[in-house]
């Protein structure tokens, strides 16, 4: 569901000062078997940053109920350069009892993998031997949210969905507030496009004219093949610092 409190949430660019892990590039490292999906990409967004370089958002599903976890993003800042760790902080616990963690980091590379370390065990998400590079918006999860690039229309808050197709007869409706969740109206959203890893965008725009930034909040809902799922950004809600500008 969404929570009814007024958050704000401010992206910050993060350059993460950690161990220096490797030389040379990383898509030669092999996951531990996938036993299966310790670990794998949740989501992620993608704002620029000063000077060409990109901050990344990325939130990490975990399964398993280890004692002792540590969960790791590897990235390159520039390409070429020594491999960097940037550590994991948990966020929540699904339903099904996986965890969900979030990492925040700043790379003009774009190259990152994601390490997963519990009760003497290591595994790896690195895309299948690829690496992620920013482009993929939702990996395990059903449904999320897409960062936003620059807002001219200030009038008309756009929003975009990215879902798994999981059926052809979806529904995709925005909940959201004008009023610091006084009330809510919901809009459904269109299909736009399938993207290259089969999953869908779908849109809408909201009219936020003369509406306070601390006021205005949304989640995503998602309906198909019966099961309803949320995109509410881990609990805090959607608000307008998830475009880059506004």
């Amino acid at each position: 569901m969404f929570k009814t409190s007024k958050l704000k949430k401010v992206v910050t660019m993060v350059l993460a000062l950690a161990l220096i892990v490797g030389v040379c590039g990383f898509k030669g490292a092999t996951p531990v078997s996938a036993a299966a999906s310790k670990v794998s990409l949740y989501s992620s967004s993608v704002a620029v940053a000063s000077h060409g370089g990109r901050t990344f958002e990325v939130f990490i599903k975990t399964t398993g109920n280890a004692s002792n976890e540590k969960v790791t993003v590897h990235y390159q800042f520039f390409s070429g350069e020594n491999w960097k760790d940037t550590e994991a902080t948990y966020v929540t616990t699904l339903s099904d009892g996986s965890k969900i963690w979030k990492a925040i980091f700043s790379s003009f590379s774009c190259e990152y993998a994601i390490k997963y370390e519990a009760d003497g065990s290591v595994y790896w998400d690195n895309n299948n031997g690829n690496n992620y590079d920013g482009s993929v918006v939702i990996g395990s999860a059903p449904v999320a949210a897409d960062r936003l690039g620059y807002q001219y229309d200030y009038k008309n808050y756009e929003i975009k969905a990215v879902v798994k197709n999981f059926g052809y007869n979806k529904n995709v409706v925005v909940r959201y507030t004008t009023d610091g969740w006084k009330s809510y109206k919901e809009k459904t959203l269109s299909y736009d496009k399938t993207n290259n890893d089969g999953s869908e965008t779908w849109t809408t725009k909201i009219n936020v004219e003369n509406v306070a930034s601390g006021d205005f909040e949304y989640a995503i809902r998602y309906k198909v093949n019966g099961n309803t799922y949320w995109a509410n950004y881990c609990g805090d809600n959607y608000d307008f610092s998830y475009c880059i500008h506004h």
